[in-house]
C-alpha cells in the first residue's frame, strides 16, 4: 500500500510540471515622473528670517534624508511623548494594524490552498440495504450489509494558465496595499498630533493677546469714565469704549471653544478620553522651528509616499485580477485520487485484500456561460484602467502637496516678517495715541482705531507663527515621513 501511495503522489505532483506560464498582463512598476521640479517658479532655497525663535530662516536641502521620528526635530519632549503614545494606543492605528494582519493571514491561508495539493484523511461506516437486482438476480431477496472505509484523498488543481497564481498575486498585492495604508495612517496620526499641538499653542497665544487687549481696554474705559465725570468726555465716548470692550469680550468664548475642542481632539488622537486633564498645554515658545528641512526629488518622492505606494499596490492587484479573469476562459485540469482500505467488517480494515484506490482527472473547457466570462474579463480590464488613473492621480496629488507646502513655507515666513513689523508699529502707534488722547491731542475715534489695529496685528502675528510650525509638519508628511528609516522596517529608501 505504501508503494501505491507513493506512485499516486508522484502522479499527482507530476501534473504540476505541465503548468504553463500565467496568462494576462504581468505587472510592471510605473515609471517615476520625469519632472525634476515641483513648482513653475524656481523652488525656494531659503526662507526669509524675522526676529524671535519662530522667525528663524529655514533652508531646504535636496537629498537630505528624513528621520523616522521627524517630530523630534521640534525639540519638545512633551510632543515626542504624545506622538509615541498615539502610535501605540490610538484606536485608529489599531484598526489599520488589525486590517493589515487580516490581509496578511488571508494571503498565507490561500497560498497553500491555491498552489499545493489537498490531502485529507477520511473514514466512514455505512449500513446498506440492496435489492437482488443490483447483482442481476431480482428473485433474490434484498440483503443488508455494512461498509467500512478508511482512506487518504488527494486533489490537485493544475494551474495550467495561472489562474491560481494570479489570484495569489492579487492577494499579495492587497496585503501590500494594507501595509501602505497602515504606514499612511501612522504618518497622518503623527502629523495630526503635531498640528493639533501647534493649534493649541496658537489658540493659547491668541487668547492671551485678546485677554491683554481687553484688560487694557477696561483700563481705558476707566479713564474715559473719569473724563466723562469731569466733563472732558461725552457720553458717546463712554458708550463707544464699553462697546469696544464688549465686542472683544464676545470673541473670547469662540477662542475658548476652539481651544477646548483642540484639547479634546488631542486626547482622542493619543487614545485617551476627552476629559483627561493630564495632557500638556503647549505654547509656541516650547517648540523649536527646524532650520534645516529636507527636500526629496520627485522621482524619489513617489517611492516614499505611502499613499502613492498604496495606489501602486491596487494597480498591481487589478493587473493580477485581469489575469484571473483571462485564465478562467481557458481549460481547467483537476486531478483526484485516493488510497485506503474498504471492507464489510471493521476488524478487516487494512488487512490483506482490503486495499482500494482510485485516480482520475477532469478537464473542463468553458464553452457557453451566457457571456459571464467574457464580460468579467472586460470588467477586469476596465478596473485596471481605473486603477491606472487612480495611481496617476495619487502621484499628481503628491507632487502638488509638496509644491503647495514649499510655497506655504516661503510665503508664511514673509507673512510673519511683515506681521512682526506691523505689530511693532501698531504697538507704538497705540501707546502714542493713548498719551495723546489723555492730553486731548486726538479724538476718541482715533484711539479706538489704534486699539483695533493693534489687536488685529497681534493676532495675525500669533497665527503666522503657528502657521510656520504647521507648514513644517506638513512638509514632513508630504515627503513621506521617513518610515524607511524606522528600525527593523525591512525596506530601504522607499524601495
Amino acid at each position: 500500500m505504501m508503494m501505491q501511495a507513493h506512485r499516486l503522489g508522484v502522479a499527482l505532483l507530476c501534473g504540476a510540471a505541465v503548468a504553463a506560464c500565467a496568462v494576462g498582463p504581468d505587472f510592471h512598476r510605473p515609471a517615476a515622473p520625469a519632472t525634476e521640479h515641483y513648482t513653475r517658479a524656481p523652488e525656494p532655497q531659503r526662507t526669509v528670517s524675522a526676529p524671535g525663535a519662530s522667525g528663524v530662516a529655514q533652508t531646504f536641502s535636496t537629498g537630505r534624508d528624513i528621520p523616522a521620528d521627524w517630530w523630534t526635530l521640534f525639540h519638545s519632549g512633551a510632543l515626542d511623548s504624545l506622538v509615541r503614545e498615539a502610535l501605540t494606543d490610538s484606536p485608529t492605528l489599531q484598526v489599520a494594524r488589525a486590517t493589515l494582519l487580516t490581509a496578511a493571514e488571508t494571503y498565507r491561508s490561500q497560498r497553500g490552498a491555491l498552489l499545493l495539493p489537498k490531502l485529507d484523511a477520511q473514514a466512514f461506516a455505512e449500513r446498506q440495504k440492496e435489492p437482488g437486482a443490483v447483482i442481476g438476480a431480482p428473485q433474490i431477496p434484498s440483503f443488508i450489509f455494512n461498509v467500512f472505509d478508511a482512506s487518504l484523498n488527494v486533489s490537485y488543481k493544475i494551474d495550467l494558465f495561472g489562474a491560481s497564481r494570479r489570484q495569489l498575486e492579487a492577494l499579495r498585492a492587497q496585503t501590500e496595499y494594507q501595509r501602505w495604508e497602515f504606514e499612511a495612517a501612522e504618518l497622518t496620526l503623527a502629523d495630526n498630533v503635531v498640528t493639533t499641538a501647534v493649534n493649541i499653542a496658537s489658540l493659547h497665544a491668541q487668547t492671551a493677546a485678546l485677554t491683554d487687549i481687553i484688560a487694557s481696554e477696561r483700563e481705558q474705559l476707566k479713564v474715559v469714565q473719569r473724563q466723562f465725570d469731569a466733563g472732558a468726555a461725552s457720553r458717546s465716548d463712554v458708550l463707544a469704549q464699553q462697546t469696544q470692550v464688549a465686542e472683544n469680550e464676545a470673541q473670547l468664548p469662540a477662542l475658548e471653544k476652539q481651544l477646548a475642542q483642540a484639547q479634546h481632539r488631542l486626547a482622542v488622537l493619543v487614545g485617551r478620553t476627552p476629559d483627561d486633564a493630564t495632557l500638556p498645554d503647549f505654547t509656541i515658545d516650547q517648540l523649536t522651528l527646524p532650520a534645516e528641512l529636507p527636500l526629496s526629488v520627485p522621482s524619489k518622492l513617489v517611492r516614499q509616499r505611502p499613499d502613492v505606494q498604496a495606489a501602486e499596490a491596487l494597480l498591481h492587484e487589478s493587473t493580477a485580477q485581469l489575469g484571473v479573469a483571462t485564465a478562467n476562459m481557458y481549460p481547467q485540469l483537476n486531478l483526484t485520487g485516493s488510497i485506503g482500505s474498504e471492507t464489510v467488517q471493521a476488524s478487516d480494515l487494512f488487512k490483506s485484500g482490503s486495499a482500494a484506490w482510485n485516480v482520475g482527472g477532469s478537464l473542463l473547457q468553458p464553452l457557453f456561460h451566457g457571456g459571464e466570462l467574457y464580460y468579467a474579463r472586460r470588467a477586469a480590464r476596465a478596473d485596471l484602467e481605473r486603477a491606472t488613473a487612480v495611481y496617476r492621480q495619487a502621484v499628481l496629488s503628491a507632487l502638488q502637496d509638496v509644491a503647495d507646502t514649499l510655497r506655504a513655507l516661503e510665503a508664511d515666513a514673509r507673512t510673519l516678517q511683515a506681521d512682526l513689523i506691523t505689530e511693532t508699529d501698531a504697538q507704538d502707534t497705540l501707546n502714542m495715541t493713548k498719551l495723546q488722547y489723555k492730553v486731548g491731542g486726538v479724538s476718541y475715534l482715533q484711539l479706538l482705531n489704534a486699539e483695533r489695529v493693534y489687536l488685529q496685528a497681534r493676532q495675525s502675528r500669533v497665527q503666522a507663527e503657528a502657521g510656520r510650525y504647521a507648514d513644517t509638519a506638513a512638509l514632513f508628511q508630504a515627503l513621506g515621513g521617513g518610515w524607511w528609516n524606522r528600525q527593523g522596517n525591512g525596506k530601504e529608501n522607499g524601495q
